[in-house]
C-alpha cells in the first residue's frame, strides 16, 4: 500500500521544479517503460497493476499497487497498469556539429512539439538536441508520452543557444524560414547544425545572425490558398528527411 508521502511525491513529478529537485521524472506505459528499460536510464521505481513481463533486466523497486492508487499517482486521465520513476541521465554535453548533423532548437514551447522532435532525431539517427533554456521542457511528462520512448536513444541539452553557437566554427548552421533556398535543390551536408525555431515567431534575431544557410520548405498547393506555415514538428520531419537521404560528405 502506498504511503501519502509516495503518493505526494510521484504526484510532485507532474511538476518541473520537483523534477529539478528530486533529479527524476515519470514514463507511464508498457512500450514507453520497456524503450527506457532498453536504454542507459536507471528506473528508481517500477509501479505496476498487473504482471509486468519484459525481455530487460530490471534493477528497479517493483512495487504491486491497486487501480485506484495507480489513478492518485498517474498523470493521465486514463492511468496506464504500469509507472516507471526514474532518473535524469546524467550525459556530457558533447555535440559535436563538426563531425555529425545536430538539431539545434530556439525556444520551442510546445511538449508535444518537443517530443515529437525527439522522436524524429532518434527515427532519423540524430543523436543530439540542444534547446535553448526557453524551450520545453524534455522531461515533463506530456513530452515524454510524445517521444515514444526515443528519449532512451537522443541526448537533450539545454544551453545558453546563442553562447553555444557562437563556439561552433567551421561548420554549416541550417535555419528554417520561409524566404530560404529551396530544400529539394540546395547542396545539402552529413554534419552541421539544423535550427528549428519557435512555434509562432520562428528563429528568433539573436539565433538568426549564426546561421549561413537559409532553407525553406516550399509549397506545392497551386492554384489554392495554402497554409501559411508548417508545424514545426512536421517541419523537422521534412528537413531531417532530406538531409539524411540526399546529403554530401
Amino acid at each position: 500500500m502506498l504511503s501519502r508521502n509516495d503518493i505526494k511525491r510521484v504526484k510532485s513529478l507532474q511538476q518541473k521544479k520537483f523534477r529539478d529537485e528530486y533529479g527524476l521524472f515519470v514514463a507511464e506505459g508498457y512500450r514507453l517503460v520497456d524503450q527506457i528499460l532498453a536504454g542507459s536510464f536507471e528506473i528508481v521505481e517500477l509501479y505496476h497493476t498487473e504482471k509486468f513481463t519484459t525481455n530487460q533486466k530490471i534493477d528497479a523497486n517493483l512495487i504491486a499497487i491497486s487501480e485506484s492508487e495507480m489513478s492518485r499517482i498517474s498523470g493521465l486521465a486514463t492511468p496506464s497498469p504500469i509507472l516507471a520513476v526514474v532518473k535524469y541521465p546524467a550525459y556530457p554535453m558533447n555535440a559535436d556539429p563538426a563531425r555529425e548533423l545536430v538539431l539545434a532548437l530556439d525556444t520551442v514551447q510546445d511538449p508535444g512539439n518537443m517530443g515529437t522532435i525527439i522522436r524524429l532525431a532518434d527515427w532519423f539517427g540524430v543523436n543530439h538536441v540542444v534547446c535553448s533554456h526557453g524551450c520545453a521542457d524534455a522531461f515533463a511528462p506530456k513530452t515524454i508520452q510524445a517521444t515514444m520512448g526515443a528519449i532512451a536513444n537522443v541526448k537533450v541539452h539545454y544551453v545558453d543557444l546563442t553562447e553555444w553557437l557562437a563556439n561552433q566554427k567551421g561548420c554549416p548552421v541550417y535555419g528554417a524560414f520561409m524566404d530560404g533556398e529551396n530544400i529539394y535543390s540546395m547542396e545539402k551536408k552529413q554534419t552541421g547544425i539544423i535550427i528549428m525555431g519557435n512555434e509562432g515567431n520562428g528563429i528568433s534575431k539573436t539565433v538568426e545572425r549564426f546561421i549561413s544557410h537559409r532553407i525553406h520548405i516550399p509549397s506545392f498547393a497551386m492554384g489554392r490558398e495554402k497554409v501559411e506555415s508548417l508545424n514545426v514538428a512536421m517541419a523537422t520531419a521534412i528537413v531531417l528527411s532530406e538531409f539524411k537521404g540526399h546529403s554530401t560528405l
